[in-house]
C-alpha cells in the first residue's frame, strides 16, 4: 500500500456542499475582518513609532567629560552697562576666577545703557557658582541695577528630540525687571545628569535642573553690600537616562498572530452558539406547530 503523506494534514477540507452559509455567520465574518484590521493596524502603528522608555540610577554617565560640565549663559541687564558687567565662578574645588571672559561676549542694549551678556563656560563636578555681577569692573557703582530677563541657561548638550519634554532651560524666560534694582538675586539649581541613546546607540549628555529663588538686599558692617545675580549649583547623584526603542519584529509577528488566530476562533464560537440557538429554537416552533 503506498504511503499517503496527506495523512499529516491537520486541516483537513470540508466539501462546499456539506457547509451552509448564515446572514449570521456573514454579519460575523465582516465584524471580524473589521476588527482584525482594526487590531492590526493599531499594532502596525505601534511598530512603527519609536518609543522613549526613561530609566534612573546612580552614575556618572559621562566619565570622558574631564569632571567638566559645559554652561550656556544669555541674560539681558538692561540697565547696566557693558563695562560694568562680569561673570565670575568659584567652586569647592578652590576656583575662583574673577570677570570670566573666554567665549563671552557683550551686546549694548538701550543706546549703551544696558547690555546683553552672552557666554559659554565650564563648571567642575562639584558645588559652587557662578554669578553676574559688577565685581570685575574697574570701579565699582554706587547703585547698580540688577533687574533682568535670562534668556537661556542650560548645561551640556543641546538635545534635538521632540519626545522628551524636561527642565533643560527652566530659566528660560524669567523676568525680573520689576524687581528692586538694588537686590541680589538667588538661583539655587539642583542638576540632574541626563542621558539621552537613540536607536543606533549613540548617546547625548545633558543636564536638567529644577530651580529656586530669592531676592534679597544684603547689608555688612560696612553699609549695604553690591548687588549681583547668583546662580548657586548642586549635583544630584541621580542620573535619568532615555533610551529610544522600537518593538522588536518578532514581536510584533506573534501579535498579529494571536489577533488573528484568537478573534477568528472567539468569532467561531459565537457564530456556532448563535447557530445552535437557532436550529433549536426552530425545532421548539416545530413542536408546537405538530
Amino acid at each position: 500500500m503506498p504511503f499517503d503523506f496527506r495523512r499529516f494534514d491537520i486541516y483537513r477540507k470540508v466539501p462546499k456542499d456539506l457547509t451552509q452559509p448564515t446572514y449570521t455567520g456573514a454579519i460575523i465574518s465582516i465584524c471580524c475582518c473589521l476588527f482584525i484590521l482594526f487590531l492590526f493596524l493599531s499594532e502596525l502603528t505601534g511598530f512603527i513609532t519609536t518609543e522613549v522608555v526613561n530609566e534612573l540610577y546612580v552614575d556618572d554617565p559621562d566619565k570622558d567629560s574631564g569632571g567638566k560640565i559645559d554652561v550656556s549663559l544669555n541674560i539681558s541687564l538692561p540697565n547696566l552697562h557693558c563695562e560694568l558687567v562680569g561673570l565670575d565662578i568659584q567652586d569647592e574645588m578652590g576656583r575662583h576666577e574673577v570677570g570670566h571672559i573666554d567665549n563671552s561676549m557683550k551686546i549694548p542694549l538701550n543706546n549703551g545703557a544696558g547690555c546683553r551678556f552672552e557666554g559659554q563656560f565650564s563648571i567642575n563636578k562639584v558645588p559652587g557658582n557662578f554669578h553676574v555681577s559688577t565685581h570685575s569692573a574697574t570701579a565699582q557703582p554706587q547703585n547698580p541695577d540688577m533687574t533682568h530677563v535670562i534668556h537661556k541657561l542650560s548645561f551640556g548638550d543641546t538635545l534635538q528630540v521632540q519626545n522628551v519634554h524636561g527642565a533643560f532651560n527652566a530659566l528660560g524666560g524669567a523676568d525680573r525687571l520689576t524687581s528692586n534694582p538694588l537686590a541680589s538675586h538667588d538661583y539655587i539649581l539642583k542638576i540632574v545628569p541626563t542621558v539621552y541613546e537613540d536607536k543606533s546607540g549613540k548617546q547625548q549628555y545633558s543636564y536638567q535642573y529644577t530651580v529656586a529663588n530669592k531676592e534679597y538686599v544684603a547689608y555688612s558692617h560696612t553699609g549695604r553690600i553690591i548687588p549681583a545675580i547668583w546662580f548657586r549649583y548642586d549635583l544630584s547623584p541621580i542620573t535619568v537616562k532615555y533610551t529610544e526603542r522600537r518593538q522588536p519584529l518578532y514581536r510584533f509577528i506573534t501579535t498579529i498572530c494571536a489577533i488573528i488566530g484568537g478573534t477568528f476562533t472567539v468569532a467561531g464560537i459565537l457564530d456556532s452558539c448563535i447557530f445552535t440557538a437557532s436550529e433549536a429554537w426552530k425545532k421548539i416552533q416545530l413542536g408546537k406547530m405538530h
